[in-house]
């Protein structure tokens, strides 16, 4: 019986091949053939291809028609379709590749419903699987990319990683849940429009997503009426669901998790990895997160990093020689697009490795123009300054563009790197029922050297001057002790250099954060109203800089209250259906003098 049984067995299996050899296949379009610049083109702009659940997947091959034998492939996969996509395959191309642009479900040519995030795990992996069943590939695909077409690369390495995968360059990468659209737990609200700009249309609705009025106005009345957050969409008349699901999910919970990468999942990551990203890149904080996350479950982790004064934008292509007032050193001009296709040739080619990889971390030091390398981001630094936040005043005054009363003319409080009164305080009176203020209260910047400091109703600390030249290098991380009349708050804390000359050089973008949620973005943990609670932060961006002789340090830190980010009223209750009903009493907040901030230093022998 048991050899009847294995013959059965087998006779099916061979039917079932046959039928799955004979099934009809989705037709793949015949190559067209275009010759430009000396080179001729093999191109195939209509591809569909199959997921495993049925979906379809609209990809872009271009290949160099002249070249016969099997290639590798450089894949560029996003939710940002275009009509003018068929450059970036060239692209590649150029570079001795095949190029291959394909694009989120429902996206492009696909018939699918247009799904931001949630299935790019499993399709972005059966893009690549498709890659290396063709003729034309060796089994060697790279992929590359920023912000959402980051995230995509960490996502297709969340279950396993595909033989033929043998290296991702995420650029500023989202890390939905923790960097995106919330931050340390506080949604911001150029998300908002977003979900319109990517999911309206089969490829970008450019013209409601550039309308910065409308998107402006949205945000004042918002603020002016006092409405939920989640009632964004009704105050705008024009449904935003994706929104809205997103809202349902405020803690880093399964929804959030099934997206990328989850703690021991890092640890099967065994392909090598190049990053980049800026100090002054909002996507900092998710691509730090994928780093540190990797190297954590995976003490072995092949994870490069290169950062500099870069922005959101600037870290992904090539950087403009000044960002926001302040020309960056010439040393760090570099051609990110050139870096990544140099460690293409490194790793599918076997070339060299880009001359700047000089260790695992690569980080330009402004001021010098010099790079620094290290081989963990813990060994950028060798010392550490840390001040607790005084309620002693200083007597250095500074000009400041919100007018407390005094003809914008304030004085710093001191940042003491000696001793502390636990039980003395600076307090603070939020009072979220009073529109009457439509400015940035909470303390934000335009440009990165300024003459004036923003400072909103929060307090700000200046150092003594310092007597030697020092590099700061690293995240900026502390503990706020605080006691308040409510159960959550959110506070932004900044960090600054002011020069000799006595301007403020902002050294990296603002830490913001939901006190409930900075110990466990899992669950969330309501403070106790009138019990002094210590409060740490420790996702900040890093920087790098060096200060100069003569050089303070300086810290502004205050509660969030503005029309561009979501508003936590301190009830407890979910913040996005929070009112201004819910603003009955002032929020009232204690900074305690034993806050401290913690900065790390190199080259310290200052003190």
């Amino acid at each position: 019986m048991k050899e009847i049984s294995l013959k059965i067995i087998f006779v099916a299996l061979i039917i079932a091949g046959v039928l799955s050899a004979c099934a009809p296949k989705e037709p793949i379009q015949t190559p067209r053939i275009l010759t430009e610049n000396n080179t001729t083109y093999s191109i195939q702009d209509s591809i569909l291809i199959n997921t495993r659940d049925g979906s379809k997947i609209h990809a872009i091959v271009v290949r160099n028609a002249n070249i016969t034998k099997p290639s590798p492939a450089v894949l560029f996969h996003t939710i940002y379709a275009r009509q003018t996509d068929l450059a970036k395959a060239k692209m590649a191309v150029h570079r001795g590749y095949a190029g291959i642009v394909s694009y989120t479900r429902g996206k492009g040519l696909s018939p699918n419903k247009v799904t931001p995030y949630l299935h790019e795990p499993t399709d972005t992996y059966d893009v690549i699987d498709w890659i290396s069943k063709q003729d034309w590939s060796n089994q060697k695909v790279g992929m590359y990319g920023g912000s959402y077409v980051g995230f995509v690369q960490w996502a297709s390495l969340k279950h396993k990683v595909h033989s033929a995968l043998k290296t991702i360059v995420p650029s500023v990468s989202v890390a939905p849940g923790i960097a995106e659209p919330m931050e340390n737990g506080v949604h911001q609200n150029f998300h908002y429009p977003w979900h319109h700009y990517v999911s309206n249309n089969k490829y970008l609705d450019t013209t409601l997503y550039f309308n910065g009025k409308r998107w402006r106005d949205l945000n004042m009345k918002w603020y002016e009426k006092g409405a939920a957050y989640n009632a964004m969409d009704s105050l705008d008349g024009l449904p935003n669901p994706q929104f809205r699901e997103r809202l349902l999910h405020p803690t880093y919970d399964s929804y959030w998790q099934n997206m990328m990468p989850y703690k021991n999942e890092f640890s099967h990551i065994n392909i090598p990895i190049l990053t980049t990203t800026g100090y002054y890149d909002g996507g900092q904080t998710g691509a730090l997160h994928y780093l540190n996350e990797h190297t954590k479950y995976n003490k072995s982790a092949e994870h490069y990093l290169v950062i500099g004064p870069y922005t959101h934008f600037g870290a992904q292509q090539q950087p403009s020689t000044k960002i926001m007032g302040y020309e960056i050193d010439p040393v760090a001009q570099i051609d990110i697009t050139n870096l990544i296709f140099e460690w293409f040739d490194y790793i599918l080619k076997g070339e060299a490795k880009p001359v700047l990889l000089k260790d695992k971390i690569n980080y330009q030091i402004m001021g010098t123009n010099t790079w620094g390398h290290a081989s963990s981001l813990e060994t950028i630094s060798n010392d550490t300054l840390k001040y607790y936040l005084s309620n002693k005043r200083s007597n250095i005054a500074f000009e400041s563009t919100y007018d407390s009363g005094n003809n914008g003319i304030n004085k710093h409080y001191t940042l003491d790197n000696k001793s502390f009164v636990a039980d003395e305080y600076l307090e603070q009176k939020i009072d979220f029922s009073d529109r009457s203020n439509l400015t940035w209260n909470s303390s934000g910047w335009t440009n990165i050297i300024g003459e004036t400091l923003t400072i909103g109703q929060g307090f700000s600390f200046i150092s003594e001057a310092f007597t030697e030249d020092f590099e700061l290098n690293g995240s900026f991380h502390g503990e706020l002790k605080v006691s308040i009349n409510k159960k959550d708050f959110d506070a932004t804390v900044l960090l600054f250099e002011q020069t000799p000359e006595g301007k403020f050089f902002a050294l990296t973008l603002p830490y913001v954060g939901r006190s409930s949620f900075v110990r466990n973005p899992e669950k969330r943990e309501l403070l106790v109203p009138n019990v002094k609670t210590s409060i740490p932060f420790n996702k900040a961006r890093m920087t790098s800089k060096k200060i100069s002789k003569g050089s303070r340090l300086v810290v502004v830190i205050n509660v969030i209250k503005e029309p561009f980010t979501e508003i936590n009223y301190g009830t407890g209750k979910d913040v996005g259906s929070e009112t201004i009903d819910d603003a009955k009493d002032p929020l009232i907040i204690k900074w305690h003098s034993d806050s401290y901030i913690k900065i790390p230093v190199k080259n310290n022998s200052f003190q």
